[in-house]
């Protein structure tokens, strides 16, 4: 199924996406999940009938009208996650980042997968990325695909992991780099330089609409994996291409990390990591190792960013600057 968060006269409705056009739940059926929390909640029995009421529409089988998918207000597809993580799953993009810093890919990263905290009250879907002055010093784009964690487990093996997946997702992991660069020099972070947006959307794909597209595992990994191109575009240019079969680390293998000791959640939302070539961090860094005139790109006020996954739809959002002129970069003390 294809599961999305609609806002409905400023409230949240969740939604069926049907050949082109979105059902709200609750107009096919009163007793249907009327959110994405309230099906997280009860996910088996949620799915079971949202299988049939999409079955329903189908068929023909109900009197409730479906709203045409570009007419829709869409918001994040999972609107207020219980927590957000960030994985760090595709050696190429690390390896190449580390190449463009002139030091030695990092053997920890063969040994097993980590990933970070991020703000999961700053998740949004579709539409304009509200950013601050500081921001645009060196504003990224970062190009992932995400899960949801549908039902609460602790100390999963990977090998089980794949069953607490409930979806997935497109995500950017919008990033101000000089914001994340000066504090991570204190060895602590990202914080400020990745707490003002995260990306996820358009829709939620639960796994079952992606049996066509698995592939194995690489090599001395386990769980799930998929053959889906990613791309993204600035205003319209193509500045970005991987593939989510590239995953070193599988999403299962990173559940088994994020379990060990500790509780996860229905309404988790965990990111892959950026796929190779997927942010300017790394495309500018690459440039400028091969020519040293190489010209710097960065995101700008106004600028359009649109993704794409195979299977897991079209993400749009433009981005907007505030109208300030606070910098807390401005406001550092210096020695």
């Amino acid at each position: 199924m294809k599961l999305v968060t609609i806002s409905d006269s400023g409230r949240e409705q969740l939604g069926l996406l049907v050949n082109g056009k979105i059902y709200a739940t609750t107009s096919v059926n009163a007793n249907l999940p009327a959110t994405m929390k309230a099906l997280l909640e009860n996910w088996e029995s949620g799915i079971a009938q949202l299988k049939g009421a999409e079955s329903d529409i189908k068929n023909g089988n109900t009197s409730a009208n479906g709203i045409e998918y570009n007419a829709a207000h869409l918001l994040a597809p999972v609107p207020n996650p219980t927590s957000c993580r960030d994985g760090y799953a595709f050696r190429q993009h690390v390896a190449a980042a580390r190449r463009n810093r002139k030091v030695d890919m990092i053997a920890e990263f063969d040994q097993y997968p980590i990933f970070y905290f991020t703000n999961h009250n700053a998740i949004q879907g579709p539409g304009d990325i509200a950013c601050m002055p500081d921001h645009f010093q060196k504003l990224d784009f970062e190009l992932e695909a995400a899960i949801v964690v549908c039902k609460k487990g602790r100390n999963i093996k990977a090998s089980e992991a794949d069953s607490y997946i409930g979806g997935y997702m497109i995500m950017n992991d919008m990033s101000a780099r000089r914001l994340q660069m000066e504090e991570m020099l204190l060895n602590l972070g990202p914080a400020k330089g990745k707490d003002f947006s995260t990306v996820i959307g358009p829709m939620l794909v639960t796994p079952d609409e992606l049996e066509g597209y698995k592939i194995p595992a690489k090599p001395g990994h386990v769980g799930n994996n998929y053959n889906l191109k990613m791309t993204c575009k600035v205003n319209g240019i193509q500045v970005s291409e991987g593939n989510m079969g590239d995953m070193d680390w599988t999403f299962a293998e990173i559940l088994e990390r994020c379990a060990y000791g500790a509780d996860i959640l229905p309404g988790d939302v965990i990111g892959s990591g950026t796929v190779g070539t997927g942010c300017f961090l790394e495309l500018n860094g690459t440039g400028k190792l091969n020519n040293p005139d190489y010209k710097e790109q960065w995101l700008q006020d106004g600028d359009v960013v649109e993704m794409e996954i195979d299977g897991l739809g079209h993400l749009s959002n433009t981005i907007v600057a505030e109208k300030t002129d606070w910098s807390i970069l401005a406001e550092k003390k210096m020695g």
